[in-house]
């Protein structure tokens, strides 16, 4: 939408420390995943994190109230920013991150007390960091979907209006994306 992005939070917690065996799946698949989403349709940043390769952090990593450290002092959470619902409902639910979100049971927490992410519309160009991420996440956790803290199936557009995301686009999409990535690299 004209002068805003679609910010994402998600966060999960692992069933067992980050480097315990059963998590491999999730450390093995995830380059992979970042490099099909960052190449996707609408695609605009995201965070990295701190004393790692990648991207820069958006401030200190902070983790919401829900988190409980099972001994590592790590949970998988992430920021980043997309050009409009589509877009992002197209690289979430398709291709490689739908792929891992399938195998999420093996090793992710399943019955929380909270939601996996949470959407929220803010001005162009601006950058989110963790705390405000946070605040978005446990108000979503509190309250429920507004217009301040929302999620694909209880979405608002930028001016705070209840709107539905448009399943045949983000499907349209998703389709450009999974060619987009079959295609060699000089044609991208």
């Amino acid at each position: 939408m004209s002068g805003h992005w679609l910010a994402i939070y998600a966060f999960g917690q692992f069933r067992t420390r980050a480097d315990h065996p059963d998590v491999d799946i999730f450390h093995s698949e995830e380059p992979r995943v970042w490099a099909a989403m960052e190449r996707a349709e609408g695609f605009i940043a995201r965070s990295g994190y701190e004393d790692e390769p990648g991207p820069e952090s958006w401030g200190e990593q902070v983790y919401p109230k829900y988190w409980r450290d099972n001994g590592d002092g790590w949970a998988p959470s992430i920021i980043s920013l997309w050009q409009d619902l589509e877009c992002a409902l197209a690289a979430v639910y398709k291709g490689p991150h739908a792929e891992i979100l399938r195998e999420g049971p093996k090793f992710m927490q399943e019955d929380t007390d909270y939601p996996a992410y949470v959407l929220w519309w803010v001005p162009e160009n601006h950058q989110p960091d963790w705390e405000e991420a946070v605040e978005r996440f446990e108000l979503l956790g509190d309250t429920g979907p507004t217009a301040d803290a929302f999620t694909f199936k209880a979405a608002f557009d930028p001016a705070g209006r209840p709107v539905t995301a448009r399943g045949d686009v983000a499907r349209q999409i998703a389709e450009r994306n999974r060619l987009r990535a079959e295609a060699p690299k000089a044609v991208q």
